[in-house]
């Protein structure tokens, strides 16, 4: 049965047949595969079958609800899934040099803590490369991670989450940043001349999402200083919902040093006189370990390293 699988894999094994599984997992019914991909029904019954029949294994069953994958069929698919997409990336790599551009890079970003060093590494790397092309997912590490597992990311930057145990991805420390606690320049805390923590507690919070890499050890930070958080509060990790709504709201809201204390932002914020313990590993950037990086992926990197070391320079200078 090994050297079946294996033989079939290595030679009989094509593109249409992981398009096939990936379609079927989706859809879960023949007849709407057959609509779908403007084959007849037979055909998708007759590839279906001839691909178990090479593999040696059931990898659906038909039920009253439709077609159910068996575990065989559970892992194929999500290394269809994960095939078909490093195919769409080259794909997309050979247009785009045969256009005269440089490549595609898929980033995810955490934006509360890593918008300046993001933003001014993308400034460098248009300097470096216009022709490179930046997509940008927003996200929390919950969301990003799988993501960047399965190759649908070829970079997340932002607050490095705990350590991998698994060793799944490799990462690279970029800027070490505080959180300040921030409010609108209208806020009443920001015409106060002195500050405790316990003038916190009247007044409602923007919070980063319960299970993004945040939002825990800032409610324990919390919690050390009396404040217990209110049942009246925002959940986002969008730096531009934060920045409008602290801008019409008594709302308090984190967020990193450089991000907190932009004054040439149209919208500039008030930071609150309280420090906070280090809540967080610094702003960093993770990649896939089990994937080189290609070479746009690398100039990126790049990038954000020199983008980190300026930054702390301009840090240091002001202190």
């Amino acid at each position: 049965m090994s050297a079946e699988i294996d033989w079939y894999l290595q030679i009989n094994l094509k593109a249409r047949h992981l398009r096939l599984l990936v379609t079927i997992d989706t859809y879960r019914n023949l007849s709407q595969v057959a609509e779908v991909t403007h084959v007849t029904l037979p055909a998708v019954s007759k590839s279906l079958a001839e691909l178990e029949r090479g593999l040696g294994l059931s990898l659906f069953t038909r039920t009253g609800q439709g077609l159910v994958p068996t575990p065989y069929g559970e892992c194929l698919t999500r290394h269809a899934h994960a095939m078909l997409h490093v195919l769409h990336q080259a794909r997309d790599e050979l247009k785009a040099l045969s256009a005269g551009t440089e490549g595609k890079i898929e980033i995810g970003v955490l934006p509360v803590s890593a918008s300046i060093l993001l933003t001014q590494a993308l400034k460098l790397l248009k300097e470096r490369s216009p022709g490179t092309n930046v997509k940008i997912v927003e996200g929390s590490a919950a969301t990003l991670l799988p993501d960047l597992w399965q190759g649908h990311l070829d970079l997340v930057v932002g607050r490095l989450p705990p350590p991998d145990t698994l060793g799944s991805f490799d990462e690279k420390e970029l800027l070490e940043e505080p959180v300040m606690l921030v409010t609108g320049r209208h806020h009443p805390l920001a015409r106060k001349k002195s500050l405790q923590w316990t003038d916190l507690r009247p007044y409602p919070w923007i919070l980063p999402p319960i299970g993004s890499i945040l939002r825990d050890p800032l409610e324990r930070a919390l919690e050390v200083h009396d404040v217990p958080l209110t049942n009246n509060y925002i959940e986002t990790v969008s730096l531009h919902v934060i920045r409008a709504h602290l801008q019409v709201s008594d709302c308090i809201a984190v967020m990193a040093d450089s991000s907190a204390r932009n004054a040439a932002h149209p919208q500039p914020l008030h930071t609150l006189p309280l420090t906070l313990p280090r809540l967080l590993r610094p702003a960093g950037v993770l990649w896939n370990r089990a994937r080189a990086l290609t070479p746009s992926a690398q100039l990126m990197l790049s990038c954000l390293e020199d983008t980190a070391r300026r930054l702390s320079e301009e840090a240091r200078a002001a202190r």
